[in-house]
């Protein structure tokens, strides 16, 4: 399946159980209306995509205001291999079914990322430990950063070399156990370290080890707090409170926050190693 719907062809297949990726701006998905359940990836963010959207085998109807910007979004994933890709042709603006109102989490890269989008290299190497399906490997690739992406599951990793492939981007992804005392992550050989939602702290010292001089490592991760609403709640998963910035104390801390955001109680960091 792929290519154009109309609108009521695709509340059909919403009302089937398609899932709907919205790729309007935050302000637009809130204010204009969004088709209830909808992911919020706005287009800029695409990149990731391939690695967010559900696995399901359900169809994905993708959708913006006009029809145009979906298209263009809907075309990329069905060159990175994803299947049962629609675009709503004429997007919400002809849209007659229901609309919900109201802000929308962006459902993409780590908001600790795109927060500090500014600090990251515009070229050179990073390094994405405990990668998942890719989806900030892809988006760091996407603007021109090579990208060494570490996980120990060999079917994401898989289909993360796969789509990267498809899309011709710069990845090397590679499975990884960073957890078996063997791993190395190499000798200050990456422009940018990137850890989030992956707790193990004997490795900091090798996260420090691989950063070049000058380099930057982001990471975030959820606090002791996060196990009052549920998962993770096992301690070794878990920062405790003030203790990330500890960990990094080698590195120079340029920004920091520590609290709830997104619903998540997480700590995050973004730490400099010195220039040599």
């Amino acid at each position: 399946m792929e290519g154009n719907v109309s609108p009521r062809e695709a509340e059909k297949l919403i009302a089937e159980g398609a899932h709907v990726l919205d790729v309007r701006t935050a302000e637009e998905f809130a204010q204009l209306g969004h088709v209830p359940s909808a992911r919020l990836l706005p287009i800029h963010l695409v990149a990731a995509a391939p690695a967010i959207v559900p696995e399901d085998g359900r169809p994905i109807v993708v959708c913006c205001e006009h029809g145009i910007r979906s298209r263009q979004a809907a075309a990329f994933l069905v060159r990175a291999g994803v299947p049962g890709v629609v675009n709503m042709a004429g997007g919400m603006s002809a849209w007659e079914g229901p609309r919900e109102y109201g802000e929308g989490r962006i459902d993409g890269p780590c908001s600790w990322l795109l927060a500090n989008a500014d600090l990251l290299p515009r070229i050179g190497r990073a390094l994405d430990v405990a990668c998942g399906r890719g989806r900030h490997a892809l988006l760091l690739a996407a603007a021109g950063i090579g990208v060494h992406a570490l996980d120990r599951d060999a079917g994401r990793i898989g289909s993360l070399a796969a789509i990267a492939d498809r899309l011709k981007l710069p990845v090397v992804a590679e499975v990884v156990d960073v957890e078996d005392g063997t791993a190395d992550l190499g000798r200050e050989a990456y422009d940018l370290v990137l850890v989030v939602h992956y707790l193990h702290r004997p490795l900091f010292p090798a996260l420090v080890r691989a950063l070049a001089p000058g380099g930057l490592l982001i990471y975030e991760t959820f606090t002791t707090a996060q196990a009052q609403r549920g998962k993770p709640s096992n301690p070794a998963f878990l920062l405790e409170p003030g203790e990330l910035p500890r960990l990094v104390a080698a590195l120079q801390v340029l920004r920091q926050r520590e609290g709830e955001f997104e619903g998540r109680m997480v700590a995050g960091i973004v730490a400099r190693k010195a220039a040599g």
